[in-house]
């Protein structure tokens, strides 16, 4: 009974100590709150007021698990990741009962099955393609989709490692980001295109101008089979970037050619072109300094200032233009961008897309300019839109974010991301095994592939890069549908209804 009585007793008294401290607790905020000056909430409604940030940072977690229907989320919604989840997987990817998408939303693209497609037999593998047929050594790429710029040091060391094993077991290229060329971007022995940012890492001279020196010994290197010049990204057209002195360990500095613990700019623009006739000339010595095919990435506003590039082209003739154009939607992702740029700045991609592809078409350039198309095409039914459209290549860096395991924490432009995919620290990286990762992403692409060629052959051709813009109808806002080339005809062909 003593020995009960006395627990009792000790029950309550830490009973008592807790309740002093929440008490004291509740004191200490409400003073806080309603000395401090820069929340009103707080001031106004001290310690309860707090709730509201809690709530707030609670209320995404809640919509990404809870609320938001599979196909409701922005960037990417549950059903898209989803799929990609699957599909790193390398199993089926089948659905039952029905379709849940909303098939008359304006936009969605409808393909048009064949009323005779052709026999299993009579159906083709995706054929390579040569990028660059008048460069040295011309690369003839095998994929149709791959995976696009994610710099390391924006990304993992272990992710960079899984990313270069998955592409070379898939068969597909991967491009560098601006950062520079690191070694784990070789540890696959993938086919590798080198991205040329404005601060040019990488191949930059001390004072940060393109050094022909560094750009042949990169050269040299027979995974790097293109050069890139990024001229703009779809996430923020216009806007350079600065990487911290305190990001720039010694590891980084020998990368990118830069100076250890300093801050490195990126300016909004490169310095050294001015207008497309230096753009062009740009090309062209990296061209003739490399051996290898040369082309660019940007993102459109309009169309009307590039008729100019086509034109110059015309005029000095086809050997001067670039092998390749990557464009990239003002939807597209990045780590970290203004918001405003990256809501409301650039030409989405659905639109951006056929516009260029006319322009390259009308001059003439069809077979010497590939197009590769970016910006949230993640799924079987983007790749094959963007092919109908007229693209040559896609390339993705979302998609291959989340068949790494990415979550869509939307913490990429801090350390704390949870699948150690975009962080840098050693505990969260540890969550990411490359042994299975790797795996995943040459899963996920190949079923990328596998799905567009389904549907080309679906629409009666014997390989995707036969389908045309007749392929596939656009939803309207009244529900109906029409071709795509009835309210966008491509310049090779009349509208059809």
């Amino acid at each position: 009974m003593i020995y009960a009585m006395n627990a009792l007793q000790v029950l309550a008294l830490l009973f008592v100590l807790v309740l002093g401290i929440i008490v004291l607790a509740v004191v200490v905020f409400f003073i806080l709150d309603k000395i401090q000056a820069g929340d009103a909430i707080r001031r106004n409604y001290p310690v309860i007021g707090r709730f509201r940030g809690v709530f707030t940072k609670l209320g995404e977690f809640f919509r990404q698990y809870f609320f938001a229907m599979d196909r409701e989320e922005l960037p990417f919604n549950r059903a898209q990741r989803d799929w990609v989840a699957h599909a790193s997987l390398g199993g089926g990817n089948t659905i039952a009962f029905g379709s849940t998408r909303n098939l008359s939303l304006p936009g969605t693209p409808i393909f048009v099955n064949a009323v005779f497609p052709p026999l299993d037999d009579q159906f083709s593998l995706t054929a390579p393609m040569i990028i660059g047929p008048t460069a040295a050594i011309p690369y003839s790429a095998r994929s149709i989709f791959n995976i696009s710029g994610m710099s390391y040091g924006a990304i993992s060391k272990p992710a960079v490692e899984a990313l270069s094993r998955g592409a070379a077991k898939a068969g597909i290229w991967l491009n560098t980001g601006e950062g520079g060329l690191s070694p784990y971007h070789l540890t696959g022995g993938c086919d590798i295109v080198f991205q040329i940012g404005t601060a040019k890492y990488g191949v930059r001279d001390a004072e940060g101008n393109l050094s022909d020196d560094k750009l042949r010994k990169m050269a040299e290197n027979p995974h790097i089979r293109m050069f890139e010049l990024k001229l703009a990204q779809g996430a923020k057209p216009g806007k350079g970037g600065i990487l911290p002195g305190a990001k720039v360990n010694a590891e980084i500095a020998e990368i990118r050619g830069i100076k250890l613990g300093e801050d490195s700019i990126s300016p909004n623009r490169h310095r050294d072109i001015n207008d497309f006739s230096e753009l062009l000339d740009v090309i062209a010595h990296i061209r003739e300094v490399t051996g290898k095919p040369v082309g660019f990435k940007t993102v459109i506003g309009s169309t009307t200032p590039w008729v100019e590039l086509f034109r110059l082209i015309r005029e000095r003739g086809g050997d001067s233009a670039p092998d390749f154009i990557t464009l990239d939607g003002g939807e597209g992702g990045t780590g970290a961008a203004p918001m405003p740029l990256m809501d409301l700045v650039g030409m989405p991609i659905r639109d951006a897309l056929p516009r260029i592809v006319d322009l390259r078409d009308e001059y003439g350039l069809k077979e010497r300019i590939r197009i590769i198309a970016a910006g949230k095409l993640v799924n079987p039914g983007d790749v094959a839109w963007a092919i109908c459209a007229g693209a040559d290549f896609i390339t993705s860096a979302r998609g291959f974010m989340f068949s790494l395991g990415c979550i869509q924490a939307l913490k990429c432009n801090k350390n704390t991301c949870p699948t150690g995919i975009t962080t840098h620290d050693p505990r969260l990286q540890a969550g990411l095994v490359v042994e299975d990762k790797y795996l995943k992403v040459a899963n996920y692409a190949k079923s990328v592939i596998k799905e567009v060629e389904t549907i080309a052959h679906s629409v009666g051709v014997s390989e995707p890069r036969l389908m045309r813009r007749r392929h596939v109808r656009m939803v309207l806002a009244d529900g109906s549908s029409v071709p795509m080339n009835q309210f966008r005809p491509s310049y090779n062909a009349p509208p059809e209804t």
